[in-house]
């Protein structure tokens, strides 16, 4: 298991360094300049050339590219051009809130996906079976950001069950806060995995293994769940990994339609700012994340089938 850990650090080395090689000349193709963007039209000539040199934008492309490195390296990725905020300091402010979505989202997707997926597999071509379908279809039909305004005008506008926007202080008002949003990710999901785990446990229900348990008598619960289930897992997992990705992708429109901090609001704001920085800084860390979560995706594996723990 350790050779293998190994063997997947160093396939994500030149992955993370191709990363911030894309982050790095997209910025600099971006149109418009960062110095004008901050000081304005009427900034005279003097004043954007200074501006250029204390944020080392008139440095040759290599040398930016290099401290560029570093910085990511030595977690000191500059300061916000147009709130001489530190980039890391942002991004540590606003990261907890986005973890905090993505996760309960997941949470919730995975507690309402599964069991539908196994009514449905155990139930195939009768009517939960349509249901689940029914249900999976509209889910991926119905985009994120459209539902979360629909949740959001019928139970904070309409009704008044939860707040209109923020993220809370405190775990209860926290997670208070974060419930609506996390549930409009969360629908979207459970389609998804609902989807999946269908396909998956009725794949594996049609192996043999499965009929010779039954001729044993075993009780369908445990030829379910422990032999039809637990076999099934290996492409959910592959599911899993992509559909927390997506998660965490689509909590950048989730959090702008319900006004709530996180890294993705912070990078649409520092967008149509032209802040370079902070772009700079709330990219990478989504790219890391989708680094870091292929490689607990590849960790999981080992756990899940036991071929792999023995071939690493």
């Amino acid at each position: 298991m350790g050779r293998y850990l190994l063997i997947r650090l160093a396939d994500a080395i030149p992955t993370i360094f191709l990363v911030l090689l894309l982050v790095f000349i997209a910025m600099r193709i971006l149109p418009g300049d960062p110095a004008i963007a901050a000081l304005g039209d009427m900034a005279t000539a003097e004043q954007l050339q200074m501006f250029r040199e204390k944020m080392g934008l008139n440095a040759p492309l290599w040398m930016q590219f290099i401290n560029f490195v570093w910085g990511v390296l030595t977690l000191n990725m500059g300061t916000s051009m147009m709130s001489n905020q530190s980039v890391v300091g942002l991004v540590l402010y606003n990261l907890p809130y986005t973890i905090e979505l993505t996760l309960v989202a997941m949470l919730m997707g995975l507690t309402a996906g599964v069991p539908l997926g196994v009514l449905a597999a155990t139930h195939r071509n009768k009517l939960p079976d349509s249901g689940v379908r029914v249900f999976s279809l509209i889910g991926y039909a119905v985009p994120d950001f459209y539902l979360g305004a629909l949740l959001l005008i019928v139970f904070a506008l309409n009704l008044h069950w939860f707040p209109i926007n923020g993220g809370g202080e405190g775990f209860v008002d926290r997670m208070y806060h974060v419930f609506l949003p996390a549930l409009t990710l969360a629908m979207v999901k459970a389609a998804f995995i609902g989807r999946l785990t269908r396909t998956s446990l009725l794949e594996v229900l049609s192996k043999d293994y499965i009929r010779t348990a039954r001729a044993k008598g075993a009780k369908e619960n445990r030829v379910i769940y422990r032999h039809g289930l637990r076999n099934a897992l290996l492409p959910l997992t592959t599911g899993l990994g992509l559909s927390l990705l997506a998660t965490l992708s689509g909590s950048v429109a989730i959090e702008m339609v319900f006004n709530r901090p996180g890294i993705g609001k912070l990078l649409i704001g520092a967008i149509a700012e032209r802040d370079y920085a902070v772009i700079q800084g709330g990219v990478v860390v989504f790219a890391m994340f989708v680094v870091v979560i292929n490689l607990l995706m590849d960790l999981l594996y080992i756990v899940v089938d036991p071929r792999i723990r023995v071939n690493s």
